[in-house]
């Protein structure tokens, strides 16, 4: 049952009026332009959690190795020029959708209201996933040594 809920609610927010232009494929995009620096901090993150002789550590160092050994092309482009431009893109479409888009502006409004009248329930539950995060690094990091 749980399947086809969630099945429905990802059928129609495809589906959705919004989702129709050209906000889908500037999604991809910029999915696109910042998964190579996903994947260099992510690397950065596997290869502190174990000695290097192992996996995954061994495949992080050689990823980060890549992106060292390339400093124009790895540095420049894929952890600078890429996410700068998600970052510039990402701003001026939501500025034109905030123009645009009355319905936005009006949950975005909603949903603030929510957070302000809900403030004590939205920072306790900010800190408990903060702290169970916290929890959940250290637990690798003692289990690594």
């Amino acid at each position: 049952m749980f399947e086809c809920v969630a099945c429905i609610l990802v059928y129609f927010v495809i589906q959705s009026e919004s989702m129709k232009t050209i906000l889908r494929p500037l999604a991809a995009l910029e999915l696109l332009f910042v998964s190579p620096s996903v994947l260099f901090m992510s690397a950065l993150f596997a290869r502190s959690i174990q000695p290097l002789q192992y996996e995954p550590a061994h495949t992080a160092q050689r990823i980060v190795d890549w992106f060292a050994s390339r400093p124009h092309l790895g540095l420049w482009v894929l952890l600078i020029m890429l996410p700068v431009a998600v970052v510039i893109i990402g701003l001026v479409t939501l500025k034109r959708e905030w123009h645009s888009n009355q319905e936005l502006r009006i949950e975005t409004l909603r949903a603030i209201g929510f957070i302000r009248s809900q403030a004590s329930s939205v920072l306790i539950a900010g800190a408990t996933a903060t702290a169970g995060g916290i929890l959940a690094i250290v637990a690798l990091h003692v289990l690594t040594d």
